[in-house]
């Protein structure tokens, strides 16, 4: 197989997924995709909190929780006495910038690569503290010695009082090198969160070597987890700054206890969480992380020809095992959030395929997931179909 070739496919491994075979669903990366099996490991604990919710809640949860959570900690090289389950990023985002304390001359540092909602959240939070939110440019494909150097020039001790990085970027599938980054803001005594949605199942991490004070990550994307968890890890340090969202009956327990059980939340999504991790092993980790990352690129050049884009053009994402790319959009096509949502829409319509459409930096990027249940095809199909879509769009 030469490398203009796409990997083959594993074999089997398609019929693990319950998605509609008239789609091609290149967009694994926004919510994920849950494995039959670990559908039905959760119907039976939905099953079994049913029939008894009661003895569900009252006998033996605390045990199952705190059971599951090593158990995915340990996956992610996180300690799990200093981690807790969480129903996603965004909402560790929120919980941690609840707990880290702001003032009127203080500031949170962001990259123009983070995540729309924790911008938002970071924004709120600045709002209400006084604070001022303030971003940093790292040109996409930049070398990771110029993406740190870029960063730590941007950090200012004693007013920068939070630094949130992402690990993989959500719209620019952009690999940042997050353990220089947080050994050159320790140097500054600068806290750093770690934004690492995509990162549990795609991406070999060991949470424990980042570093970092906060580090957060979905397993119910590439992990193949149900939605809704995600492992929130705090560095000893801010364990007992730690407040929860909601004040519930574990308060005075403190973390992870305090976040962890908030009543009556379903849990069955992260008691079913250890089914996804089994599916991957199974599948064989080093098997998927290669046939994805390989697909991914195969998918970015097809389309990316199909669009008149040398290899030069397109970016790479800065680090091996990335299974999302972005192509670049012909200029002035969905330079704004409401744009690239209608042709991520019109995409999905005409032809039948899911992708991801963002604005960023004055420009659209489709971004173009891969992972076991994709094929060549789909990518081909989406290539052959996409620039008279494209110029119909514009003609609106």
């Amino acid at each position: 197989m030469s490398a203009d070739d796409p990997p083959r496919p594993i074999p089997g491994a398609r019929l693990l997924f319950s998605l509609d075979p008239a789609v091609s669903y290149l967009n694994h990366g926004a919510f994920g995709a849950l494995p039959v099996g670990v559908q039905r490991a959760q119907q039976r604990l939905r099953d079994e909190m049913e029939a008894n919710p009661l003895r569900f809640y009252g006998t033996g949860l605390v045990d199952r929780v705190v059971h599951t959570r090593r158990h995915l900690a340990s996956f992610l090289g996180a300690d799990p006495d200093g981690s807790a389950l969480v129903p996603n990023t965004t909402a560790g985002v929120s919980l941690v910038l609840q707990s880290v304390p702001l003032g009127p001359s203080d500031e949170v540092l962001m990259t123009d690569h983070a995540y729309g909602a924790v911008a938002l959240a970071v924004r709120r939070q600045c709002r209400r503290t006084g604070a001022s939110a303030r971003t940093v440019a790292v040109p996409l494909g930049a070398p990771a010695r110029e993406v740190v150097s870029r960063i730590g020039a941007a950090l200012r001790p004693g007013r920068t009082r939070l630094l949130v990085v992402d690990q993989l970027s959500s719209a620019t599938a952009a690999l940042l090198p997050v353990r220089e980054i947080v050994a050159v803001a320790r140097r500054l005594d600068i806290p750093v969160l770690v934004d690492a949605a995509h990162v549990p199942g795609m991406l070999p991490v060991d949470v424990g070597a980042i570093g970092a004070d906060f580090w957060i990550g979905n397993l119910h994307k590439w992990a193949f987890a149900p939605r809704g968890t995600a492992l929130l890890h705090v560095a000893p340090a801010w364990r007992r700054r730690i407040d929860p969202l909601v004040v519930s009956w574990d308060q005075e327990l403190g973390f992870p206890r305090s976040v962890e059980f908030q009543g009556t939340i379903d849990y069955t999504p992260w008691l079913a969480a250890p089914a996804g991790v089994f599916t991957l092993r199974t599948l064989g980790w080093d098997v998927v992380r290669e046939h994805n990352a390989a697909l991914a690129a195969y998918g970015q050049r097809v389309v990316g020809e199909a669009l008149g884009l040398a290899p030069a053009d397109l970016p790479d994402p800065g680090g091996p095992g990335v299974s999302m790319r972005v192509v670049p959009l012909p200029a002035g096509l969905a330079t704004t959030v409401p744009e690239a949502q209608a042709l991520r829409q019109h995409i999905s319509d005409k032809l039948a395929v899911e992708t991801s459409v963002n604005a960023w930096g004055g420009r659209g990027l489709l971004r173009l997931s891969a992972q076991v249940y994709n094929r060549a095809e789909d990518y081909h199909h989406l290539a052959e179909h996409l620039p008279a879509l494209l110029s119909e769009f514009q003609k609106r």
